[in-house]
């Protein structure tokens, strides 16, 4: 708690936001350094929640200090989750908290897929949460009550079965898994197969579908991120990646959309991440996204189901916790839809 405490004390003073001093799982980055573009309220913007059910608890002073607090989760969630669900918090914090936007940083305080699952089996809390217009850090000793993001793999499924955790999982909206290659490349499709094929490594050059004789250079991401997750088990389908050279494995999602737009061999990168991601949390020039079987990932196609990659973000929780599911009722409600629509993704209705 006192070095807690002592980060609160310095993001109030130097005005660094608190997710920038999380210490707690070194191998993990936090979701805010995979995001380098606005995630602000958009132009339009309305309130759509009514009820007042979901707040925070009270505040306590810090002792010696008259401006600094510590606040109790009250009926608002704990939350942690996947980078691509980082926009739907800040848009759930406006709704029921009112929170302003120079606060999202700090209150919305991802640690990605794997972390937040190991948190949310695990009983752990959510550590350097703040409020900094308030001088308030939220109790650290709370665990985390939902995660949003994408589906588990197995690993962190096996982990809840074996901590005796059940897991309820409620999707909410969809939105696409999405293979990228350079914009200079001209290929615009592949098969299902093709894929599959190009992962195993049967494919050296981009001339075996049509495009130039380039070499063919397929990045992937780490093992237990969410992308990886979905490419083992939705896109492979038990077949053996092969494995992937250390410089062609991305660490961030950023960093995968940069590889492919920016690599020295540009129209040879192919790799995967989510579409929502791709449009809308980080600088994508020099990308393009392929259709699937001759099906683009647009907006009808994923409600449809006609986009062979169509997946779901899910709102998951420890089953038994009647306030969190009550919350996640809301949110697959129609108002909880609309909510999930104004951030931007592609509601299930």
């Amino acid at each position: 708690m006192k070095r807690l405490l002592c980060v609160l004390l310095a993001c109030m003073m130097l005005a660094v936001p608190a997710w920038a001093e999380e210490t707690e799982e070194e191998a993990s980055t936090g979701s805010w350094s995979q995001i380098n573009q606005s995630v602000s309220k958009g132009e339009g913007w309305q309130q759509v929640e009514t009820d007042g059910s979901f707040h925070l608890g009270e505040k306590t002073p810090l002792e010696g200090y008259d401006d600094l607090f510590i606040c109790d989760w009250g009926t608002w969630p704990s939350m942690d989750g996947s980078t691509v669900c980082v926009p739907l918090a800040m848009e759930l914090a406006r709704q029921w908290l009112g929170l302003p936007e120079g606060d999202m940083n700090g209150f919305v305080n991802f640690s990605t897929t794997p972390y937040a699952y190991d948190r949310l089996t695990q009983g752990k809390a959510n550590p350097l949460v703040t409020i900094k217009s308030q001088g308030v850090m939220m109790d650290d000793t709370h665990p985390i009550d939902l995660v949003l993001g994408t589906y588990p793999n197995a690993d962190e499924r096996k982990a809840a079965a074996e901590a005796g955790v059940e897991l309820v999982y409620v999707p909410f909206c969809y939105d696409a898994f999405v293979f990228m290659v350079n914009d200079l490349n001209p290929v615009d499709s592949l098969t299902v197969q093709q894929i599959q094929e190009i992962y195993t490594g049967q494919h050296k050059t981009w001339a075996d579908f049509g495009g130039a004789a380039q070499q063919l250079y397929a990045y992937q991401r780490p093992h237990g991120s969410g992308s990886q997750t979905a490419m083992e088990e939705m896109v492979m389908r038990g077949l053996e990646i092969q494995e992937a050279e250390a410089n062609y494995i991305s660490d961030g999602m950023a960093d995968a959309v940069a590889q492919i737009g920016n690599y020295d061999n540009g129209p040879g990168a192919i790799g995967y991440s989510y579409l929502y991601y791709v449009n809308t949390l980080v600088e994508n020039s020099g990308v393009k996204v392929l259709a699937v079987d001759g099906v683009a990932p647009t907006d009808e196609n994923l409600q449809s189901g006609a986009y062979p990659f169509t997946v779901n973000y899910y709102a998951v929780y420890r089953k038994g916790d009647k306030n969190t599911e009550a919350f996640v009722s809301w949110l697959v409600s129609e108002e909880g839809q609309k909510a999930v629509r104004q951030a931007g993704y592609v509601t299930l209705h």
